[in-house]
Formats: structure tokens, C-alpha cells, sequence
């Protein structure tokens, strides 16, 4: 098939038709495979079963790169007025209006955002679909962001931060992000409204980097780090987003946001790139995430651990950067 030709492809009751399918989204630079937009949607299409389960229900933020990743990048929220009406919405308040997310339910709208050259796919933590409703998350997310490509202090603090979630009783689950950290996942029942979870989630990175202040921070300005990595907290907000799990970045070599069995991280030789669009779904089927309860946990009894820790704490140790 000549790569200018549309190339259609099956996605349930729908044929999504891939345009230029033999543009480069993704060069090859420094030994990389490239990867091309046909070679993106076949991807998503092979993933869509591991991906959709993180993605209904979901307002996304969409990173497109109509000229490939060397070119601009449009970081669209609002839906445009051509995209075909089959594509669920979903219309959510902002300051001074509202904004009309895409919803990505389906294998045939995740054919056509590759085919509008999306190539990663960033969600909000709470859903449209449930009661509780948009203003209530079911995802907590700590960023663990390291100060360079070094992932040995990330697979460290990953594991003393699973120890803190522990004494907590919250089950968490690590995500690489395909760029250079790690994302920790905690499952909620959607109780909590956004600033209720996010003052939860600093408190709980204030505590650990109290514990580990040699290793850890929670300074938001890089000149006060002091090479330290930086626990991340401001997802944990109304309208913010996070990296979806199995999406890939607008990296050279298409690196893909994996999760992960907290076992693999005793992998000396794992980094947050160590899976792209030719392995990924490979890993996916592993069904790393199998022992993640499906019902998510209320705040209310982890706060009351986290309030007895603090007390353990010492005031200036919490006080710190």
C-alpha cells in the first residue's frame, strides 16, 4: 500500500481512515527506530484494550504534532467543531465559562486522535460518567521527578514512598512516564473533592521528604532543590492531568508510559524509557497492575495515620524544602 494512500482500519463497528500514514511523527535520531503516523495509530490499536480501561470517562488534555515531534506542538483541550460527533464530550467548568473535552471511549476515537497526529494522550484524575462527577478524583498521583536522567534516586525513592503509603494503608502502584521519572497511583473511592486530595497528597510528600531530606523535596523551584528529586504533587488539581498509562511520548525512539509491577523495580537496568510503541504491549499484557483493588479507598482513616505521623515529625523537618 503506498504510504500517501489513507490506510483504513477496522475498530469495531467503525473503519477509521489513517491520512499519509507514512508521515514521520517520531524520528530516529541517535540510533532510534522511527516511527511513523501509520505505525502510531497500529500502536494504538494494539493497545486499546489496556488503554481504554484508563481512559472512559476521562476529559483529556491532547499533545498533537501535526509536523512530527520536531515540529509545533498544540497542547488541545476544547474539541474542535469538525471532529466527527460519534466522538463522546465531555463539557467541564472552567473560570469564566466551560471547556468541551475530548473523551476517549472507544478504540475508533483513539484511531482518529492518531490520526490528528496526537501522540500522547494526557487524563484528569476524575471521571464525567460517575456520580460523584468531575469535581471528585479517583486517582491520587505523587510525581516522582528527578533532577536528570540518573533513575537509581527514582527506584529508590519510589520504594520509601510505597513505605509511607503502606503505614498509610493506601495500595499505590508505580507507572514509568516514558520521559525521566515515575508516577505512583493511588486508587480513591471519588469521595474527596480535588483540594481535600491535593492538600492529602502534599502532606504526604511533606513527611517523606522530612524523613529522607538528603534525598527528597517538595520545592517547587528547581534553584532551591539542590539535586534532590522532587515529589510533585500538583496534578493532585482541579483540571490538571496526568500522563495515561500506555501512551507514548514525543521522544526520539517512541517511549511509552508503562506500568509497572513494584518487582520490576529491583531492576538495576530499568529507566523511564524502557519501553516503546514495538514492546509495550507486550508488557501490558503481564497484567502489571493485577493486585490493585478494584474499589478505591476514602481519605478518611489514611489522613487520621497521616496526622499521627506528623506529631512524630519534627515541626522544622516538615518546615524544610
Amino acid at each position: 500500500m503506498n504510504d500517501d494512500e489513507p490506510r483504513p482500519i477496522r475498530a469495531g463497528r467503525r473503519t477509521v481512515e489513517i491520512q499519509r500514514p507514512g508521515k514521520v511523527l517520531l524520528p530516529g535520531r541517535g540510533g532510534a527506530k522511527e516511527y511513523t503516523k501509520g505505525d502510531l495509530a497500529e500502536y494504538y490499536h494494539s493497545v486499546a484494550p489496556y488503554l481504554l480501561p484508563h481512559l472512559r470517562g476521562r476529559p483529556l488534555m491532547l499533545e498533537r504534532y501535526p509536523d512530527g515531534v520536531d515540529g509545533p506542538c498544540f497542547m488541545q483541550k476544547n474539541t474542535p467543531e469538525h471532529y466527527p460527533r460519534w466522538i463522546t464530550r465531555a463539557e467541564v467548568a472552567k473560570e469564566g465559562g466551560t471547556v468541551t473535552h475530548v473523551v476517549c471511549d472507544d478504540t475508533a476515537t483513539l484511531l482518529f486522535l492518531a490520526d490528528q497526529a496526537c501522540v500522547t494522550l494526557h487524563r484528569w484524575l476524575s471521571r464525567t460518567d460517575r456520580a460523584a462527577g468531575p469535581d471528585h478524583p479517583d486517582r491520587l498521583v505523587l510525581d516522582l521527578d528527578p533532577p536528570d536522567d540518573d533513575f537509581a534516586p527514582v527506584r529508590e525513592a519510589a520504594a520509601l514512598l510505597r513505605a509511607l503509603l503502606d503505614e498509610l494503608a493506601l495500595p499505590a502502584v508505580p507507572m514509568t512516564t516514558g520521559s525521566r521519572g515515575l508516577h505512583l497511583v493511588v486508587p480513591l473511592d471519588g469521595r474527596h473533592g480535588f483540594d481535600e486530595v491535593r492538600r492529602f497528597a502534599h502532606d504526604v510528600a511533606e513527611i517523606a521528604a522530612a524523613r529522607h531530606p538528603d534525598r527528597l523535596t517538595t520545592a517547587v523551584r528547581k534553584d532551591d532543590r539542590g539535586g534532590r528529586l522532587y515529589l510533585d504533587v500538583q496534578r493532585n488539581a482541579y483540571a490538571q492531568t496526568a500522563v495515561a498509562p500506555y501512551t507514548v511520548r514525543a521522544r526520539p525512539g517512541a517511549p511509552v508510559a508503562v506500568p509497572l509491577a513494584w518487582a520490576q523495580l529491583d531492576d538495576p537496568g530499568l529507566d523511564a524509557r524502557r519501553w516503546t510503541v514495538a514492546d509495550a504491549v507486550e508488557q501490558a499484557r503481564t497484567d502489571p497492575w493485577a493486585e490493585l483493588p478494584a474499589r478505591g479507598r476514602g481519605l478518611g482513616p489514611a489522613r487520621r495515620r497521616l496526622a499521627d505521623l506528623r506529631v512524630r515529625v519534627r515541626p522544622e523537618g516538615l518546615a524544610t524544602g
